[in-house]
């Protein structure tokens, strides 16, 4: 493998890395702090490129944005409700609202599987415009999705230090105890999935934008992959402030397409990339433990080379 080919596949999975990474913090929202396993990322993540695209279609770039995040928020709302409103459990009501946006994205598509956007203006398409005479010239979608992210990471930052945030924080660790501090937990949970599913669905629109198309399966397998990216970046950082584990998602969301990318590159079949993704979050579970059990099968092997 050549330099250049190297550097290429860095940058491949940088771009893609990023704009994941954006679903990777929604999951470190709900999924750790919140502590509620959300499984309608992969339907938040169609509806988000699914708004996004019809709305750029129409002429609206940067409009699309915010609407994939309204969309996302309503999403969010949506499996809120079911689990604390209408006694949904958390995973059954994930896979409601997955299975039902199945057909709101085809709506929203207009009932079509795919929306092509090659003669569309993107926030990616006008953001080269204006690095055109700059030293960034040929890396606008690295660098609109950094800009995404850092706001992301900034805001998370920023909002779980609040008194909201530390509710939403505390009712992850223990509801009963936030309830009994006059606290509804009701509304805390509904909160911190409808701004989780806002991230998931800015980053499904900042893709479909970035790939210039929509398919009816852009989302399929985005929680496995967000997932194994959250424990890969709770092993590289996952101790210290709001901040330094952020960055730890992102980082293991780089990590991840990094594994992938490389996977490609070596002409994997693609129907082995899940099999890829399955083994990858079974090393990230399983690492840490092994980890801790390493000295004690060192010590045992030791022992049976004694013996012998």
């Amino acid at each position: 493998m050549t330099l250049a080919t190297a550097l290429s596949l860095g940058e491949t999975a940088l771009k893609l890395g990023l704009i994941c990474s954006l679903t990777v913090l929604a999951l470190f929202l709900s999924y750790s702090m919140l502590n509620v396993c959300d499984l309608s990322t992969d339907g938040c993540f169609t509806l988000g490129a699914a708004v996004g695209a019809a709305v750029a279609v129409s002429g609206h770039p940067f409009l699309s944005i915010l609407a994939a995040m309204l969309a996302g928020i309503c999403s969010g709302f949506v499996t809120g409700f079911l689990q604390t409103k209408m006694g949904v459990d958390s995973l059954l009501a994930g896979i409601i609202v997955n299975t039902g946006l199945y057909s709101i994205n085809i709506a929203v598509m207009g009932g079509s599987s795919l929306i092509n956007m090659n003669r569309t203006d993107t926030v990616f398409s006008m953001m080269k415009d204006v690095l055109e005479d700059t030293p960034l010239k040929g890396r606008t979608d690295i660098i609109v999705a950094l800009i995404a992210v850092a706001a992301v990471v900034a805001f998370l930052v920023v909002f779980l230090k609040t008194r909201l945030g530390l509710a939403i924080r505390a009712t992850g660790n223990n509801a009963d105890m936030v309830k009994s501090s006059s606290i509804n937990p009701v509304f805390t949970t509904i909160i911190g999935l409808c701004i989780a599913n806002s991230f998931t669905a800015l980053s499904g629109c900042l893709l479909s934008q970035s790939q210039k198309s929509v398919d009816i399966n852009i989302g399929q397998g985005m929680v496995t992959i967000a997932l194994a990216s959250l424990l890969i970046g709770g092993t590289i950082l996952g101790k210290g402030g709001i901040f330094v584990r952020a960055v730890g998602m992102v980082l293991g969301s780089f990590v991840f397409r990094l594994v992938y990318t490389v996977a490609l590159r070596f002409n994997m079949p693609a129907f082995m990339l899940k099999l890829v993704s399955s083994v990858i979050v079974i090393l990230a579970i399983s690492g840490p433990y092994l980890k801790r059990q390493w000295p004690q099968l060192k010590r045992r092997m030791t022992h049976k080379k004694g013996g012998i």
